[in-house]
C-alpha cells in the first residue's frame, strides 16, 4: 500500500502532540488535523464517560524514577492509603514510580486507585495496582481528567513532568479558571528551593502578588495531608450550606 509524502517525512516515533502542532502542508490539511480533531473528541468522550461517577478524586503526582525503596515511594504509598480509607479515590499518571507507590497504596487500603496513562515514544507500562485504567495519547486531553476530577492535587518530588501538573494547577486557580481547591507539595527539603525562589525573586519583582503564596501548602506528613483534603471538603459543605441552605434530613 502506498503512502503519501507525510507519511514517508515523518521521522519514526513521532507523538500525536507533535503531529498535531506540526503547521499542515496545504495537501494533507483534510486528511489529518481536521479528522484528528475527532480523535480528541472521542478521547475526551471516554474520558468523561469512565470518571463520570467519580466524585472525591485526590491526584497524587511525582516521579516515575522512584524506587519502592526510596522514601518517597514508601511516603506517597502512605498518603494514598490514608486517602482511601477517608473515601477519597486516588488518581495518578498510572505509571512507575510515585504513580505506582500511590495507586499501591489505594489498592491495598481497598479503595479506589485510578491511572491515566498516556502513550509515549518509550514505553509507559499501566502499573499493576489499578482498579481504574485509562490510556490517553494527548497530554492536554488527560490534564483536563486530572483537572476536573480532582478535589485536590498533592505533588511528591518529581522532574518536568510534575512541574508541569503543579504549575498548571496554580495558573489555573491564580486566574480563577477553577475553584481554589488545595495544592499540596510533599517534601519540605526537596521543594524548599523552589519555594525560596517564587518568595525570593517572583514576588519582590512583582510577578506574582502576596496572596499567590498562599496558593499551595507544604508538608511531610501524610496525615497532615488528609487533614487538609478533609478540611477542605468541610469548608465546601459550610459554603454550600450557606448558599442553599442546609440539607433536610429525612427521618
Amino acid at each position: 500500500m502506498s503512502k503519501d509524502n507525510s507519511e514517508l517525512t515523518r521521522p519514526p516515533g513521532t507523538t500525536q502532540d507533535e503531529q498535531l502542532l506540526e503547521s499542515p502542508r496545504p495537501d494533507e490539511f483534510t486528511h489529518t488535523d481536521t479528522w484528528r480533531v475527532f480523535r480528541i473528541m472521542g478521547e475526551f468522550v471516554v474520558g468523561f464517560d469512565e470518571l463520570a461517577t467519580l466524585t472525591r478524586g485526590i491526584s497524587i503526582f511525582g516521579s516515575a524514577r522512584s524506587n519502592p525503596s526510596d522514601a518517597d515511594y514508601k511516603a506517597a504509598q502512605e498518603t494514598a492509603a490514608l486517602l482511601s480509607r477517608e473515601g477519597f479515590a486516588v488518581i495518578t499518571g498510572g505509571g512507575p514510580g510515585i504513580m505506582e507507590a500511590a495507586n499501591r497504596g489505594a489498592f491495598e487500603a481497598g479503595g479506589l486507585s485510578i491511572g491515566c496513562n498516556i502513550e509515549l515514544p518509550f514505553e509507559q507500562s499501566p502499573n499493576a495496582y489499578l482498579t481504574r485504567s485509562l490510556t490517553f495519547k494527548y497530554f492536554f486531553v488527560r490534564k483536563m481528567m486530572f483537572v476536573k476530577y480532582s478535589l485536590g492535587f498533592v505533588i511528591f518530588p518529581g522532574g518536568f513532568g510534575t512541574l508541569d501538573e503543579l504549575f498548571e494547577a496554580l495558573t489555573l486557580i491564580q486566574t480563577k479558571k477553577i475553584r481554589n481547591f488545595p495544592v499540596i507539595l510533599f517534601g519540605r527539603a526537596y521543594w524548599a528551593g523552589l519555594v525560596d525562589w517564587i518568595r525570593d525573586y517572583m514576588l519582590p519583582q512583582g510577578k506574582i502578588k502576596e496572596g499567590d503564596l498562599r496558593l499551595f501548602q507544604i508538608t511531610d506528613s501524610p496525615a497532615e495531608v488528609v487533614e487538609i483534603m478533609k478540611q477542605s471538603q468541610s469548608t465546601i459543605v459550610e459554603v454550600a450550606e450557606d448558599f442553599y441552605g442546609a440539607p433536610s434530613i429525612e427521618k
